[in-house]
């Protein structure tokens, strides 16, 4: 009779498990309860970028899962996890590197990690599991050409140059505003301290040599940018799309910055463990190659061997020994908001008309 009521217990025990639990033990377990929801509904992933076309193709190859996405900015995504709580449409989104902390803070996260969870570095990870960096971006330069003959591979070249270097908005953009960051870097300076980098910029202005035209592809292809700071996964894929022999992608030697996107599982998932398994897979060697077919270096490119054709698409690993990633976050979230203002004070003023 006790041994009855142990095995009655037991079963009750593991039947009272949440599903979710059960399932991340075991890959198999994982898979089986992930194609019985059957469906995935993602957020700000769409086919365009990063080549998620290719990992949603595979994932409703291989599981036979249905997908859906709607495109969004990261704090949207989070907005709308936040909003609708239990009523979720979304199961998962990606967000940029900033956005990983602030869904766990507010609680809007759940943690999966997945088999290959070693080869992630530490600081591109929740120790937690809540996020995870599953590609990176690096600022890099993007060169015309034909119109500047002495290519620069550092920002001291910049600086030595004749041609107009393009930033764009660094008041709206993020990749502008990172830009200034990586040159501060390269310059001795950091987070809380742009000084350097705003002081270079304004050098560029004040010489008539600081352009600040949105770098995008339909401005590349006029002719209009001599060199931009963009980052790599931006510059490589313009570089193919408008004429690889035109243009060359480089990291500057003397210093660079590294951030990324992370996937957010959302706590109040209809889908969980299709979510868990779609992250499984961005983070299987299948899925780093996808992400680099869109011009994403993966998380774990030091651990994979890239097809020919696909390593093609990317910049040696030696190109990226001086990028780092953000040494404090939080310093930087601060700064980068007191950043059109420093932008505009020091740098803006002294534009040539």
């Amino acid at each position: 009779m006790k041994s009855l009521f142990a095995s009655v217990l037991a079963s009750a025990i593991f039947l009272a498990l949440p599903a979710a639990h059960a399932a991340e033990s075991d890959l198999a377990a994982l898979e089986k309860a992930a194609k019985a929801e059957g469906q995935v509904n993602s957020v700000g992933m769409p086919d365009s970028w990063a080549n998620w076309k290719g990992t949603w193709a595979d994932i409703s190859s291989k599981y036979g899962i249905k997908h859906s996405d709607t495109d969004m900015s990261s704090a949207q995504e989070l907005a709308k996890f936040a909003a609708e709580k239990s009523n979720a449409t979304a199961d998962i989104g990606d967000v940029g590197a900033a956005f990983g902390p602030v869904a766990v803070q507010k609680g809007l996260a759940q943690p999966y990690k997945p088999s290959t969870w070693d080869q992630v570095p530490a600081w591109a990870k929740d120790k937690e599991g809540n996020w995870a960096l599953a590609y990176t971006g690096t600022i890099a330069f993007i060169v015309n050409k034909d119109q500047v003959k002495d290519i620069p591979h550092s920002w001291a070249d910049l600086k030595k140059g004749k041609y107009v270097v393009t930033i764009g908005d660094v008041g709206v953009a993020a990749q502008a505003a990172n830009g200034v960051l990586a040159a501060a870097y390269a310059m001795g300076g950091s987070e809380k301290d742009l000084k350097p980098a705003l002081s270079f910029f304004s050098d560029l202005a004040k010489e008539g040599r600081l352009g600040v035209t949105d770098p995008v592809i339909a401005n590349i292809e006029k002719g209009e940018i001599q060199v931009a700071v963009v980052w790599d996964f931006n510059g490589l894929n313009y570089r193919d799309q408008i004429d690889k022999s035109k243009f060359e992608v480089v990291i500057p030697s003397d210093g660079s910055i590294t951030s990324g996107y992370t996937t957010i599982i959302n706590k109040y998932a209809k889908h969980p463990n299709a979510a868990k398994l779609t992250r499984e897979y961005i983070f299987s060697d299948a899925g780093q190659i996808n992400l680099a077919r869109g011009y994403a270096r993966p998380i774990r490119a030091e651990h994979l061997t890239l097809p020919a054709d696909v390593q093609a698409k990317l910049l040696p690993n030696a190109e990226y020994k001086n990028a780092h990633p953000i040494a404090d976050p939080e310093a930087w979230d601060k700064a980068s908001k007191m950043l059109p203002r420093l932008w505009q004070e020091n740098v803006i003023v002294n534009m040539k008309q």
